[in-house]
């Protein structure tokens, strides 16, 4: 028996940055678990092997705790290997406020071996994409330390590569993350991961043909920053942003035309890559619009680029919608043969009806078939996650990675031993059940199996449908083309009211069973329970009653009733402001302002443009003069009727006419 304690060390003689770097994070997880003692601790040592790649293996001989590796990565995976097999921290020990235990020593048998597998995907990682609340938050006062925190829990994972932020953010944090073990990749809109051309040559049209030379220095100089680094290098030619060149260059109208182009461009920078770095890895995202233009033929690839497919934002394997454009194209290798992987979403921005604050609202028994077909047709090669702020999505995130490791996942067994490790509790079976009340409430906006709306739903398309009332009532929300064919305005309310009102009364029940489960838990069980579950439980109640208000307040105010659009609109706007307080609520300790900068779904938004509309159907019902309002609600019946003096005191802020009218119809 060996016994690891405070007094324990590390012996890792000429061992890289890397693998230096986890063993610290080890020494950190002991002073977490161990209490401090007088007690001799059995020494850690990394000692090679022939184990395989990226494998390791973990026993005790000598007295000595032994991690044996013949690879970087196997160091590392074994170091956080110990951290879990012995002092059982977990992979998202961080994000999901772990408890520990401290004690003096944790006892190790002579014949403990513990031997990890090899993994079911070549290249494992995340893209940390749309990152707002991460991007402001701080840690102990320092920016990078989230980051940190991200790119630890992915090597707990088994993950080996990351795009490591978008734009700004992965040029800031790719040293980091190569520092701590990961393979660089890029974002599809980034290739070569080198400057955005719009960003380093403002006011110059960003067209290849117009100005070759300065796109080629531009991918010159992004190969030769990070030659040095493990590197998978992302091609493509998409445009200055997340949508298609041709755009910004319309003498590309042809299909053929764009396939040719960019044909030729993936091309020219595989060349470049192969003769800076002979053995460079390559690959390009087959997204959206490119992805048809492979399908369909007019996109030539290099043999050996590995092709990434993508779901649909939704966990689906076909096309993205693209605004009102949702072709629904199968997103899969028509056969086995050459190297593929996929960019898998968890979440998603498009400001239509995808989650972003919230889990994915689409079922995991769903997700595990996706992965599953994908890995059934050798999709093996590179999987690239959009893991977006990680605390929200923590869940698919941990049973995504379980399917990279393993090449399966048993659903249920699965949470189980999820809520086991992070919840702690003696009622695991009441937090199980509101997991998988999670994925039955969330209203279907289509006929689709993954056509489940997600928190993005019940803010943009509030908003959208306000903004074309105050813009032009008697036209139909363009926005709204891709939900609904109603043919009026007034049709497209009817048809969201509806759909919000049947969320409204299922997220009712479920808040209701969630707030049961809350009361029965232990502290630090209801702690992270209300941080997680309770948490998106209320955010998607709330907002979803903020949009049926905001429908109920629209047809009032088609129907030119416009007091109670204006009184419809402050419930809203009411409803919207529970949701964000709820956020900031669960903003304790190291969380801080983590939902501060919720600026792509923002719910505090929603509330601000019905402040608006507010304001908008008073003047339509109230204005000029803005007294008739004002009376009806704060004078008698005898004195409202008396017209000597129009009014007797300052004229009431909407919010303060609001509040009269809470008080007399809230009864």
């Amino acid at each position: 028996m060996i016994r690891i304690n405070r007094n324990s060390y590390v012996i890792y003689g000429d061992a890289e940055q890397s693998v230096v770097h986890a063993a610290g994070h080890l020494l950190r997880d002991i002073e977490k678990c161990c209490c401090i003692t007088e007690e001799e601790g059995a020494a850690v040592r990394l000692q090679g092997g022939t184990e395989r790649e990226e494998c390791y293996r973990i026993y005790v001989e000598h007295q000595e705790l032994i991690i044996e590796a013949s690879s970087t990565l196997g160091f590392i995976y074994g170091i956080y290997g110990v951290s879990c097999q012995i002092f059982k921290i977990e992979a998202f020990w961080f994000w999901n406020d772990q408890h520990m235990e401290e004690r003096e020593s944790f006892e190790v048998p002579e014949d403990f071996c513990y031997k990890s597998k090899p993994f079911a995907v070549k290249w494992r990682g995340w893209f940390v994409n749309d990152e707002v609340l991460i991007h402001t938050w701080y840690v102990n006062c320092h920016k990078d330390e989230p980051w940190e925190m991200v790119f630890e829990a992915l090597l707990r994972l088994g993950g080996n590569m990351v795009i490591p932020g978008t734009d700004s953010n992965s040029k800031l944090y790719k040293g980091l993350a190569s520092a701590m073990g990961l393979t660089i990749t890029h974002h599809h809109a980034e290739p070569l991961g080198a400057e955005m051309f719009a960003r380093a040559y403002l006011g110059v049209n960003p067209s290849f043909d117009e100005h070759r030379d300065l796109f080629l220095q531009l991918w010159q100089e992004g190969i030769q920053k990070q030659k040095d680094m493990k590197v998978i290098w992302n091609l493509g030619f998409r445009g200055q942003g997340d949508y298609p060149f041709w755009e910004c260059d319309p003498k590309y109208e042809t299909p053929e035309a764009r396939g040719n182009l960019m044909g030729d461009l993936i091309r020219l920078q595989y060349e470049m890559v192969k003769k800076e770095v002979p053995d460079a890895v390559c690959c390009t995202n087959l997204y959206g619009e490119t992805m048809e233009l492979y399908q369909d033929g007019y996109l030539a690839l290099p043999d050996d680029v590995i092709r990434i497919w993508a779901d649909n934002g939704f966990g689906k394997m076909v096309t993205r919608r693209q605004w009102n454009h949702n072709p629904r194209i199968p997103a899969l290798p028509k056969q086995k043969g050459g190297s593929h992987g996929i960019y898998y979403h968890v979440s998603f921005y498009d400001l239509q009806a995808a989650n972003h604050i919230t889990m994915l609202q689409n079922t995991p028994e769903f997700v595990k078939r996706e992965l599953q077909n994908l890995l059934n047709l050798d999709v093996n090669d590179y999987w690239i996650i959009n893991c977006s702020n990680v605390k929200p999505h923590v869940y698919y995130l941990d049973f995504i990675a379980h399917i990279w490791r393993n090449g399966t996942v048993n659903v249920k067994e699965h949470l189980r031993q999820y809520v086991e490790k992070y919840y702690q509790t003696k009622q695991p079976a009441r937090i199980e059940t509101c997991f998988q009340g999670y994925w039955k409430y969330p209203p279907m906006y289509g006929k689709h199996e993954d056509e489940h709306a997600g928190d993005q739903f019940s803010n943009h398309m509030a908003r959208v449908l306000i903004s074309q009332y105050m813009k032009d009532r008697n036209e139909k929300a363009e926005y709204m083309l891709w939900a609904t064919d109603a043919s009026s305005l007034k049709g497209q309310i009817e048809w969201y009211h509806c759909i919000c009102s049947q969320a409204v009364a299922g997220y009712a029940v479920y808040l209701s069973e969630c707030k049961k489960t809350a009361l029965q838990l232990e502290t630090n069980a209801e702690n992270l329970f209300r941080d997680s579950i309770l948490l998106q439980c209320e955010i998607h109640d709330y907002c979803y009653q903020g949009a049926e208000e905001t429908c109920v307040a629209l047809l009032y105010a088609i129907n030119e009733d416009y007091q109670k659009a204006f009184y419809h609109a402050g419930k809203a706007r009411k409803s919207y402001l529970r949701a964000d307080a709820a956020m900031r609520s669960r903003e304790h300790g190291k969380w801080r302002n983590f939902y501060k900068n919720d600026c792509f779904t923002d719910v505090k938004q929603s509330a601000w443009v019905l402040e608006g509309l507010m304001s908008y159907v008073r003047n339509l019902g109230d204005g000029p003069h803005y007294y008739l309002w004002q009376r009806d609600f704060l004078y008698s019946e005898e004195d409202k009727k008396v017209m000597l003096l129009l009014n007797l005191e300052n004229h009431l802020k909407d919010q303060e006419l609001y509040e009269l009218m809470e008080q007399k119809w809230d009864l």
